[in-house]
């Protein structure tokens, strides 16, 4: 009888993410969970002491420190007196030294390599040097989709066979609520118009400008009972942020009437806005995977996405693309979608068998083959 494959999750992301990163290291901590069995025993490894998440350029040198000692030191000793097999860490770091286990990193994306002004240069030398270094001891990477998989071969060096795509999915939503009560009376009525919706930090990437001149456009072209809703909020990064520049654009074409941005909200919240979203638009010029898309999806919301990057592979054929450089073609796709009323419910309909690819526990049984694969290779 094959004995039991002890495998140590770093959850110390858990305090400092945000988004994307922290629902998928929320979604595969609770199948993981669920799989502690003969086969495998799951440790969900944390840190003793505080994270620091704030702007002080001191305690954040201090957080950089401490992040380093947890990866180098206490997560590999701690993994060591557990007796693990594999230590599996979402975050990109991994420890270098392997006390008895081999290691599994996450690469969501390329960012470091792509935009290395957006990181603090010792931040930088760190990930170079040392992570990436680690993540070539490693049996495997794994990243969230084979373009991203490209990107870091490009960059990287790290031998891409080892490399392997895994397809997250989208956040796991509470059941139905009452929409008519879950949005306070103000936001409700604003909603009662047929709105655009994007979901997502207010980074320069996002290329959001170019969907607020796209907007524009469109309220000057016979669609003005229409809005644009920006769920989301400033980047903690100054470099990386764009919301002067949305703010700047919105006055400037007299949109503040139009355009709401409610900031980062509940996923009771969250829900209502896709729920009652006439199509989602997603103009970034980069992403590693783009769970946005199969939200919508899963609140029967058509999807324009921007033709470049991963979206469209995750998308598939159940999304209209555009080119993120030029907003009068994203204004005339948005006006194809609202004025074709069988586009729109083919997309949808496409969008819901699109959906049926993607789990967590299609995830999460990837990643645990992944796993047996490790302990079947070092026999």
């Amino acid at each position: 009888m094959a004995r039991t494959i002890i495998v140590g999750i770093d959850i110390r992301d858990l305090r400092i993410a945000k988004t994307g990163s922290k629902t998928y290291l929320e979604e595969l901590c609770k199948q993981f969970k669920e799989e502690n069995n003969k086969k495998f025993k799951f440790y969900f490894i944390d840190t003793f002491f505080p994270v620091y998440t704030g702007t002080n350029l001191f305690l954040k040198l201090v957080e950089q420190i401490r992040f380093f000692i947890w990866k180098q030191f206490s997560l590999p000793i701690i993994a060591f007196f557990r007796g693990c097999d594999i230590v599996f860490c979402t975050d990109y770091f991994v420890p270098y030294l392997h006390l008895g286990f081999t290691t599994i990193p996450v690469f969501h994306d390329a960012f470091f390599w792509e935009y290395p002004e957006h990181y603090n240069k010792y931040w930088l030398i760190l990930f170079k040097k040392l992570g990436v270094a680690a993540a070539k001891k490693s049996a495997f990477v794994v990243t969230t989709t084979f373009y991203a998989k490209e990107k870091i071969v490009s960059f990287s060096g790290i031998d891409p066979e080892k490399i392997i795509p895994v397809y997250e999915a989208p956040k796991l939503f509470p059941g139905k609520i009452n929409q008519e009560n879950i949005l306070p009376a103000y936001i409700s009525e604003k909603l009662s118009h047929p709105y655009i919706l994007h979901v997502g930090t207010f980074e320069k990437r996002k290329n959001l400008s170019l969907l607020i001149k796209a907007f524009h456009t469109l309220i000057n072209n016979g669609y003005a009972d229409f809005r644009l809703i920006l769920v989301g909020q400033s980047s903690v990064k100054t470099d990386m942020d764009d919301s002067d520049t949305i703010k700047k654009l919105i006055s400037r074409y007299e949109l503040g009437d139009k355009i709401f941005m409610p900031g980062y909200v509940s996923d009771e919240m969250l829900q209502s806005y896709y729920h009652r979203a006439f199509v989602y638009v997603f103009p970034s010029v980069n992403e590693g995977f783009g769970l946005p898309v199969l939200e919508a999806f899963q609140h029967d919301v058509p999807v324009l996405v921007a033709n470049n990057t991963c979206l469209p592979e995750v998308g598939s054929d159940a999304v209209v693309t555009f080119d993120p450089y030029d907003a009068d073609k994203l204004f005339q796709k948005i006006k194809m979608v609202i004025d074709e009323p069988i586009l729109k419910q083919e997309l949808i309909k496409k969008g819901k068998k699109r959906l049926q690819l993607f789990s967590w526990e299609k995830t999460s049984s990837h990643l645990l083959q992944l796993f047996e694969n490790v302990i079947l290779n070092k026999k």
